[in-house]
């Protein structure tokens, strides 16, 4: 009897074994088995959440099949604690285990809320967007003027959250002054610039920031950039240039920066410019004379007048030859490659065109065409408005 009892027992032990292991198999299958999720979420996760609230979330959410076995496979995997808070993108289809390494590899939330400093030539804006899943991209959710007592109560609120990422967006075009004047309103930044960067050597473009990082240190940054781009354009110039070193480039790239918004447009205007200085002629370019008046400091918000083309500054080009001493703002990568790069023509004037661009000439005679047609462009807005 007691044999019976045995083998029955062992019999028992071993399908009992068996259910086991293929339970096993069948946990850690379904751990990397590709998920259910038919789009990607963004999973919002609070500091000191548990794993059983992690998992839940994922659930509901669509993008596991089960809380349970997510919680054992991410403990087997020795990697329950290392759970990180924030906003993360859960691309569409992932596995339990891909999930997993998403949440607890550390590093900066990949997707929610993303604050957006916007420092421009005229004016600043703070901007908060949210990451659009189905096109993966930041969109706009609110703007504002960062000076205004008028702040969305919104953005109170994504400051207070853990997960929100920080940007500074410089224009290109901006002077220094009023870069370092704009970030003086950036409020998750700290400390102050102690000096005034020399004008052009900070490069526009996106910075991604955190609490109390140091406006110091961003700028720091900014000129750490620019030295490279500055650096990478001189060594790639193309022959004949009429500037001797990289510092003229600069400068020169500034005056391009001001002249023309449009892209294609740079290197039809840096020709201009070193034809002239070829020539010996003077470059007359009126964003000289606007910074000879501001030195940078704000805009002018105004047209020019007849007695500030004839003014004596270091910068007004109507009265000076060649380049100015200093650049006159930060200029963009595009700007710099124009400078070294310029397109062949022979052109030696330009004028507005009344579609945001510019006329181009090679001789006065049409230069002077071209400027009575812009005349007569702005008399006829002049009439209508």
């Amino acid at each position: 009897m007691w044999r019976n009892i045995a083998s029955t027992a062992i019999s028992f032990l071993v399908v009992a074994i068996f259910l086991v292991g293929g339970l096993i198999v069948w946990g850690q299958n379904t751990y990397k088995a590709e998920g259910p999720s038919t789009a990607p979420i963004c999973l919002r996760i609070e500091r000191g959440a548990s794993m059983r609230t992690i998992s839940d979330q994922l659930a509901e959410q669509g993008a596991i099949t089960s809380p349970m076995i997510f919680r054992i496979g991410a403990d087997y995997a020795g990697k329950s604690g290392d759970r990180k808070a924030g906003s993360w993108l859960i691309p569409e289809h992932s596995t339990m285990s891909e999930i997993t390494h998403l949440i607890t590899r550390g590093g900066a939330s990949t997707c929610g809320t993303e604050v957006v400093y916007r420092i421009g030539v005229t004016s600043n804006e703070v901007e908060l967007r949210e990451l659009d899943l189905e096109t993966n991209r930041y969109v706009e959710k609110a703007a504002f003027d960062p000076a205004s007592e008028e702040a969305p109560a919104i953005f109170d609120e994504v400051r207070e959250q853990n997960d929100t990422r920080y940007r500074v967006a410089i224009a290109e075009g901006t002077t220094s002054w009023q870069i370092v004047e704009a970030l003086k309103s950036v409020d998750v930044l700290e400390g102050e610039v102690a000096d005034l960067p020399a004008e052009g050597t900070l490069a526009p473009d996106n910075y991604e920031v955190a609490k109390g990082d140091t406006r110091a240190s961003l700028i720091a940054r900014m000129t750490d950039a620019q030295e490279v781009l500055v650096a990478a354009a001189w060594a790639s110039r193309v022959d004949g240039l009429p500037l001797k070193d990289a510092q003229e480039m600069l400068v020169l790239a500034s005056i391009i920066e001001k002249e023309t918004g449009l892209p294609d447009e740079r290197r039809q205007v840096a020709s201009v410019f070193e034809n002239r200085l070829k020539r010996g002629m003077r470059l007359q370019t009126d964003p000289t004379v606007i910074y000879g008046l501001t030195e940078g400091k704000g805009v002018l918000g105004r047209g020019l007048r007849a007695s500030e083309l004839r003014k004596v500054t270091d910068w007004n080009t109507y009265v000076i030859d060649g380049l100015p001493p200093t650049p006159i703002a930060n200029p963009g990568k595009a700007s710099i490659e124009a400078a070294v790069d310029p397109a062949a023509t022979d052109f030696v004037f330009f004028v507005a065109d009344g579609s945001g661009g510019h006329a181009f000439a090679e001789t006065l005679e049409q230069h002077n065409a071209n400027v009575a047609k812009w005349r007569q462009i702005e008399a006829e807005r002049t009439q209508s408005e």
